[in-house]
């Protein structure tokens, strides 16, 4: 089952890398023609949104005990209440929801990242020790800070949101080259520790968020890198999943993870295409918007289930 599992993650990994290389690549091919239409980024950030909620769909299946029907009950009510809360809270204070929701996924995505890289390490018995602050800094904050910051995101924020535009006023300038030393540092430290893999991943992440217009960036990198680790990392814990690892059906055991978040996916899209029609949104201009709010208060309840599955990673 080890090696089952190990060849997952190893497998996920050359995924991700090759995706966020596409993502990459197909940015120079569109820029080098003059634009990449923006029509084309949101309809690829939708699709990242669709493929990448599943992957928080099934977080209590793993991080919480088997309640009795009543517990199970207070608790979907208060998963669903801070859902509700977030979502409220970010339509009426678009700038300072927006600004939490960015720290906050810089640092579910960088422990996130740290915490897939520890599991491969214990199963493939790596002597070198990674310096996992350093790379949870860089592996969170560069995908998600250098997109919103650089030369290309006033046309996609105003495409998302216009009231995001300004969201960090005259601090841009200044954190586009905290990222950018963030991220040469972190490339050094690797090299010293000799961790060439993750040297390879920050690298990659780098070039993506500086070449790539900021929703393309977003959709490379959330459906196909953290949304494809994390799932990984689900089937290390889901009982069904792990069945498949036992039978060492290594792909299958990716699938019942997936698949296990699909009905979440189904009813996100719907609740979202409610929400924005009782609030008279225009389907082709504000759905993008409305989507990115309702995952965002998602990742609130996530954030705190995944605490788990994180912790157990570093330990």
């Amino acid at each position: 089952m080890r090696e089952s599992e190990l060849k997952l993650l190893q497998t996920l990994r050359t995924i991700s890398r090759y995706s966020i290389a596409t993502g990459i690549l197909v940015s120079l091919a569109f820029t080098s023609q003059g634009t990449f239409p923006m029509e084309w980024q949101a309809f690829l950030a939708l699709i990242a949104l669709a493929v990448g909620i599943p992957h928080g769909a099934v977080d209590h299946l793993v991080t919480v005990p088997k309640f009795s029907k009543p517990k199970m009950s207070l608790f979907l009510f208060s998963y669903l209440a801070a859902v509700g809360i977030v979502i409220l809270f970010i339509l009426q204070q678009n700038i300072l929801g927006f600004q939490i929701v960015v720290v906050m996924s810089a640092v579910h995505f960088g422990i996130g990242d740290a915490a897939f890289i520890s599991e491969i390490d214990r199963r493939s018995k790596n002597g070198t020790r990674i310096p996992k602050f350093i790379h949870a800094l860089a592996a969170g904050s560069i995908p998600v800070l250098i997109p919103l910051v650089n030369n290309q995101s006033a046309k996609a924020l105003q495409r998302v949101n216009p009231n995001l535009v300004n969201w960090v006023g005259d601090l841009a300038p200044a954190l586009f080259i905290t990222m950018l030393a963030l991220a040469a540092s972190a490339l050094l430290v690797m090299a010293i520790a000799r961790r060439w893999q993750e040297a390879i991943d920050i690298a990659l992440l780098t070039a993506l968020a500086l070449v790539a217009p900021p929703l393309v960036a977003f959709a490379f990198y959330f459906g196909l890198w953290h949304a494809l680790r994390h799932t990984g990392r689900l089937t290390l814990e889901l009982q069904s999943a792990q069945k498949m690892h036992q039978l060492e059906r290594t792909f299958k055991a990716f699938a019942k993870a997936f698949l296990a978040g699909i009905p979440a996916l189904v009813i996100t899209l719907t609740f979202t295409l409610i929400l924005g029609l009782t609030n008279g949104f225009e389907f082709s201009q504000d759905f993008l918007w409305y989507l990115l709010v309702v995952v965002w208060a998602l990742t609130v309840p996530h954030m705190i289930l995944t605490s788990k599955l994180d912790a157990k990673a570093f330990s």
